[in-house]
């Protein structure tokens, strides 16, 4: 684990806000791999290696980043929506949980902490999502693109997970693996941690309060990490 000081003066630990790609689910190449597929079939030269550095933004904003096109129009949405049935049909079904995924998210749920998902994926994709990390009966209260009129690295999804779990930004972690769930945290006023297990360097994670291997490894260290704070009143 690396580790920086927490902020000053926060709350007791309450909730958890979590990403799902990189995080829980082995899914970031996939996602990148399903873009490049559609953009070939499109006529467009755009490999999975120019796509995987923006995985973990939403699509409204990768999609425009890497082709010009809006995401609004009508051409891309049916992108959008073809690189959503590629990634379901074809690249879903071989995906596996990031180390230790579920027994964290247990380990969470144990200390008494309120858990939100919090993702750019689509709220389509995100049950699909859920059930290959082995973790959709754990996590009920998500939040997706759909709750947000913008995708990470804005607040949005940040601050509408907040509202749905009822949480004070203070009082809540993030749990993410790109640079930009730590923006979009950081913007919402949350605390991030961050897993080495989206296939970001430490540098490029440097913002987050603490940096983990993966799942297991938070769990491995978990007395000693950030979320070892409990509730009021609540014994891990």
């Amino acid at each position: 684990m690396t580790a920086v000081p927490s902020s000053h003066g926060a709350r007791p630990l309450r909730g958890v806000l979590l990403d799902v790609d990189g995080t829980l689910l082995d899914s970031n190449q996939a996602h990148a791999d399903a873009f490049a597929d559609v953009f070939r079939e499109w006529g467009m030269t755009i490999p999975a290696a120019r796509v995987l550095p923006l995985i973990g933004m939403g699509g409204d904003k990768l999609i425009p980043e890497l082709t010009g096109l809006d995401a609004e129009s009508d051409e891309g949405k049916r992108l959008a929506k073809a690189k959503s049935r590629r990634f379901t049909e074809h690249y879903l079904p071989r995906l596996s949980p990031t180390p230790g995924a579920r027994a964290f998210v247990e380990r969470l749920q144990a200390a008494g902490l309120r858990l939100v998902v919090a993702t750019s994926a689509g709220g389509s994709e995100v049950e699909g999502l859920l059930e290959r990390a082995g973790i959709a009966d754990l996590l009920p209260t998500t939040t997706t693109s759909s709750d947000a009129e913008s995708s990470k690295p804005d607040p949005d999804i940040i601050e509408a997970a907040l509202a749905k779990g009822g949480l004070a930004p203070d009082e809540t972690l993030m749990v993410g693996d790109t640079t930009y769930d730590i923006e979009a945290a950081g913007r919402a006023g949350v605390r991030c941690v961050a897993f080495r297990s989206g296939g970001w360097d430490d540098a490029s994670l440097a913002g987050a309060i603490a940096i983990f291997d993966s799942p297991a490894d938070a769990l491995a260290r978990f007395d000693a990490s950030p979320f070892a704070s409990p509730p009021p009143g609540v014994t891990p």
